[in-house]
């Protein structure tokens, strides 16, 4: 047993800032990024975060971007959402870069402006998970991955093991896409750190209709190289749902896409949740912080 040592974490968090650090102006080879898309939004407000500066909206639906959802927004002004309460209707702007999306401009409006499609009944004898917290052991659970392969908590005994939940047609770019984007940091951070190899790191697609090992094959290739450290796989519609539940990561199908929320987290090699980052403010430096405090296998 060891510990991966402070200068292995300095290294890596040093990788990790140079990953991010963006190109010096005039830099050649580089494309220009697409223009923000614009999107004027009404719902209903279901609930603020001051602390992650985002509300939760049940909004109309997006033309020619999303169905009508309940969903979570960063937002760009907190001071415009303060005098609001949950239950308000309420427009504002969104705005969607290649890289992250805000909303703007929230004001308080008539309830009569909003209209909402009809809600979903919930589903009948729903099974009741007891939801996970850091000390819990990892549940069970069986996946398939990208490349076919079975994969269970025992593909993981005695490794580390960092997890998320994605879907591949996810279209926020700071929700699913971030994600992925984290990993990929995460996993070039590793590369060749003594020691490091032994994590693993596992994304978990709740969208078992669509998201087949074929298509998360093509996924994967987008994002890395290396399928063996970082997996990519989907279960059945119950298995991925028990999972979720699990986590507490909400999933709801709307209208061709899933509403739904985030979760990551480290697993100790004795399988134990060490940590869980609930939504999206989390970053690659500070996972590689909490993974350099593991003992791993030698």
């Amino acid at each position: 047993m060891h510990l991966l040592r402070l200068p292995l974490l300095l290294s890596l968090v040093c990788l990790l800032m140079a990953s991010c650090k963006r190109p010096e102006s005039g830099a050649t080879g580089s494309a220009e990024p697409p223009p923000p898309q614009t999107f004027a939004v009404r719902g209903i407000l279901r609930g603020i975060d001051f602390a992650g500066r985002a509300v939760t909206v049940e909004h109309e639906e997006i033309p020619n971007y999303m169905p009508a959802m309940t969903m979570q927004f960063d937002v760009k002004t907190m001071a415009e959402v303060e005098p609001l309460r949950a239950g308000d209707a309420i427009a504002f702007t969104m705005i969607v870069t290649d890289k992250s999306s805000w909303i703007e401009g929230v004001k308080k409006i008539a309830a009569s402006e909003v209209k909402l499609p009809a809600r979903k009944q919930p589903e009948a004898g729903a099974a009741n998970i007891e939801r996970l917290k850091e000390g819990d052991s990892l549940p069970e659970f069986q996946l398939i991955d990208s490349e076919g392969r079975a994969i269970t908590r025992e593909t993981f005994a005695g490794r580390p093991l960092i997890l998320t939940f994605i879907f591949t047609r996810c279209p926020i770019p700071n929700f699913c896409p971030l994600m992925t984007n984290n990993f990929r940091q995460v996993q070039q951070a590793l590369a060749g750190a003594p020691g490091a190899a032994e994590v693993q790191l596992l994304s978990i697609s709740f969208d078992s209709e669509f998201d087949t090992p074929e298509v998360l094959a093509q996924y994967a290739a987008r994002h890395t190289k290396d399928t063996d450290q970082w997996r990519f796989a989907t279960g059945t519609a119950t298995e991925t749902k028990r999972l979720t539940q699990a986590f507490s990561v909400t999933v709801q199908p709307e209208g061709g896409t899933i509403a739904h929320g985030l979760a990551t987290a480290l697993v100790g090699a004795d399988g134990i949740i060490r940590n869980i980052w609930r939504g999206n403010g989390w970053t690659p430096a500070e996972v590689i912080e909490a993974t350099s405090a593991l003992s791993v296998n030698k």
